[in-house]
Parts: structure tokens; sequence; C-alpha cells
């Protein structure tokens, strides 16, 4: 995948961008969401649950650790908010493993957390915080 830049001026351009992405990602690729608390990755969530024709509320995991969200066609979105998880062990007892292996849409927010389990192909997004509004948002393979 070539990098890709892009700045969003608001939640409006975040899940249209969110979209974009979806439709060029490879179908049930593991993607890593790095950035600091209130960066956008909840509504990056949304928007690219959104492409994939998911309608039901999409919500930051951050207290259950992981969003299943069921998707049209049988397949799966799966949302993990890593935020409270110590290390790579305390992922693997709650099967974070299944989850990055399962062929499904995985989208990671802290995965720095896990960073020795992410697959090899992980897509990685990382967002920087430019204003209140302003979002730099970076893809790189």
């Amino acid at each position: 995948m070539e990098k890709i830049d892009f700045i969003s001026r608001s939640e409006e351009d975040t899940m249209a961008f969110a979209g974009t992405l979806c439709r060029k990602f490879p179908e049930g690729c593991v993607i890593a969401l790095y950035g600091d608390l209130g960066a956008g990755k909840t509504v990056f969530a949304r928007g690219f649950a959104r492409a994939l024709g998911i309608t039901e509320p999409v919500s930051s995991p951050t207290y259950t650790i992981l969003q299943e969200y069921p998707a049209p066609g049988g397949r799966y979105l799966y949302h993990l908010d890593l935020y409270r998880i110590s290390d790579e062990r305390a992922a693997l007892a709650f099967g974070v493993d299944e989850y990055l292996e399962s062929g499904e849409f995985v989208l990671v927010e802290w995965p720095e957390r896990i960073a020795k389990l992410l697959p090899e192909n992980t897509l990685k997004l990382e967002i920087v915080h430019l204003s209140e509004n302003e979002r730099h948002w970076q893809v790189k393979s």
C-alpha cells in the first residue's frame, strides 16, 4: 500500500476519510491506529463501520476492550481498544490473537501494547493532533 497523507478538519472529514480507506484496504486486514487520547480514533472507527454498511452506534471500547459489529454479508468488524491492557500477555489472556487472525477487519487502538503480536502485514495509521479541529492522518504499510 502506498503512503497516504490526509488532513481532516472535522469529524465529518475523518469519517469520510475512513470510508475511503475502507474501500482501499484489503478485506480482512488489521489496522493499527496510533494517536494520543482525543486524536479521533473512535470517530475513524465510526466512519469505517459506516462504509462497511454497519448502522448500529459505534462507541469506544475503552472499558470493554472489544466491540464486535456484524456487517452485511456475514462479516464482522472488530474494534479493539487496548488502552487498559498492560502488555501482550494480558491481551493473549482475552484471546486477542483470535481476532487478529480472524480474516475480518480489525481496528486496534493503542497497538503499542501488543506490538509483537501484530501480523506482519498490519496497516499502520498514525494520527497527529494538529489543533482543536485538525488532524494529520498518515497511512504506512
